[in-house]
């Protein structure tokens, strides 16, 4: 039984400041009924019961080669040793490394080698492919390190899925095309911002879906111009959800995330934007945030949008119960909700993080499974809606954290059958491509041939989420964009998608484009 004395316990152990705790005991953001009732429930995920002290108190973030190699010595002057340390730092060389002082916290440094937050983090050997880790260490001047790492960063495929076809335009006062440069808008109801204040994470995830964001390549989404969103939505009345992202929204100072949304509150040519997501995984790696001072003028503003009817989303990206179960972030979740703040979880099902596999190296259907079914009935537990789960893009280290189709199926299907309805996934398991998000529905006979069942939950063109199509059964294939169609040449969609994309480049050659001020 959980009691106040160990909610004290736990705040000292955790190195609370004395205003987080001022805050967490006025607030009553750690309940002893709720701890208890997780605690029982799910000890093997828990963080609430630890002991010992926490190894990482002396700065919030560590980041680039020199924050990793200073957690290393952190961990060897704690007996712990993660080795390999040439190949992880390839790793970091190639993409980047940023880790905070509270996951590292809520990492289990008994057993880090099997702790999925260890994995999210840290660069693991066999991330970067053999023969290019092999020629990195084989190298005999850092010259030639450098000229393959270099060429190896223009491999990863930053953008993949077409997105910079997705960059929205206008025609502008003086008759010039006007790109909205840090914005995706490819589905009708939804735009995307990738706004100047956001480009940086909280941490960097190994499986990075938009390192070119935050390795800062030249050609990244950036968007400096608050006014300019502003007026695209004018003319966009079929956008009902602005989604903030990244990098990370939750960098976003109180005053920009006013200047998006105070003329959608006031301005009555923008009532159809009802709804401002914020893609943030500031729960996961930095919860404290929430429980600072310097975070109840961000409160307030949240109960303003509230009164005036427009929803606040933030989107968090749980992938496992252990990112939740640590009272840093439950305090911090239950701030948010004190504030009319909606919170869903979107989440990727990643090989070695979220997808687990057996001392023979096949996929645990059934531990993989589990980790869903406990991570949703958590989530449901704190009032979170369980969003989406989507599968890894062909981008970064693909071949590292994906797995066949074959088995996410199987998964998928536990998923859903262990569950009850309130707490499944708002949508079967997607998996992004340049012409939408593809669900897989599972398996299906036809006519004695096994074959996959798809769906369109968004698309290019939104007609085509009417009906399910099937692919033909790989046991292989990892990828839903590579599968063959059951039936004929190609997928009903093909010809069309390549129409769309095409008129999309068709339609600015010869116009004259405006020069945005950087």
């Amino acid at each position: 039984m959980i009691t106040d004395a160990d909610i004290e316990k736990i705040m000292a152990q955790y190195g609370y400041s004395a205003e987080i705790r001022e805050t967490i005991e006025r607030e009553r953001l750690l309940p002893t009924a709720l701890l208890d009732r997780l605690q029982s429930i799910y000890p093997q995920h828990s963080g609430f019961m630890r002991t010992g002290d926490v190894m990482f108190t002396g700065r919030k973030k560590y980041s680039g080669l020199e924050g990793f190699r200073a957690i290393v010595d952190i961990l060897g002057d704690n007996g712990i040793l993660i080795g390999q340390l040439e190949e992880r730092e390839l790793f970091i060389k190639v993409y980047r490394f940023m880790a905070t002082g509270h996951v590292l916290n809520v990492i289990d440094w008994d057993d880090f080698e099997n702790d999925p937050l260890f994995m999210l983090v840290f660069p693991q050997p066999g991330m970067i492919r053999k023969e290019t880790e092999d020629a990195y260490l084989n190298a005999a001047t850092e010259e030639e390190r450098r000229k393959l790492i270099d060429g190896y960063m223009e491999k990863t495929n930053p953008h993949d899925c077409n997105q910079l076809l997705n960059k929205p335009w206008f025609e502008n006062a003086d008759g010039e095309v006007e790109f909205v440069e840090g914005s995706q808008h490819k589905y009708p109801q939804c735009a995307l911002i990738f706004d100047t204040t956001t480009q940086d994470c909280f941490a960097f995830c190994t499986y990075c879906f938009r390192h070119a964001q935050v390795r800062g390549d030249e050609d990244m989404f950036c968007q400096r111009d608050p006014g300019q969103v502003i007026e695209y939505l004018k003319l966009h009345p079929e956008v009902t959800d602005i989604i903030i992202t990244g990098g990370d929204a939750g960098y976003i100072p109180l005053e920009r995330l006013k200047a998006f949304v105070m003329p959608i509150i006031e301005d009555p040519d923008l009532r159809h934007v009802r709804t401002v997501r914020l893609g943030t995984r500031v729960l996961t790696y930095l919860p404290e945030t929430v429980l600072s001072h310097d975070f109840d003028g961000m409160l307030d503003f949240f109960d303003t949008m509230y009164d005036s009817g427009v929803q606040l989303a933030w989107m968090a990206h749980f992938s496992t119960p252990r990112e939740v179960l640590n009272p840093t972030t439950i305090a911090a979740i239950r701030r948010l909700k004190r504030h009319h703040v909606v919170i869903r979880s979107q989440s990727p099902m990643m090989n070695h993080v979220s997808l687990f596999r057996d001392g023979k190296g096949n996929v645990d259907v059934d531990r993989t499974a589990q980790n869903w079914i406990d991570l949703a009935l958590i989530l449901g537990t704190m009032h979170i809606g369980f969003h989406s789960m989507y599968l890894a893009r062909p981008t970064g280290e693909h071949h590292y954290f994906t797995a066949p189709l074959s088995e996410v199926a199987k998964i998928g299907d536990k998923i859903h059958r262990d569950l009850a309805s309130i707490y499944r996934p708002s949508r079967y398991i997607s998996m992004t491509s340049s012409a939408g998000k593809i669900s897989l529905l599972g398996t299906v006979d036809v006519g004695g041939e096994k074959a996959f069942a798809l769906k369109f939950t968004q698309g290019r063109n939104m007609e085509w989420l009417n009906g399910v199509f099937l692919a033909r059964y790989d046991e292989g294939q990892n990828t839903i964009d590579s599968l063959e169609p059951l039936e004929g040449d190609e997928f009903f969609f093909r010809q069309e998608q390549r129409d769309i994309e095409n008129a999309l480049i068709e339609s600015l050659k010869g116009r004259k484009i405006a020069k945005v001020g950087s």
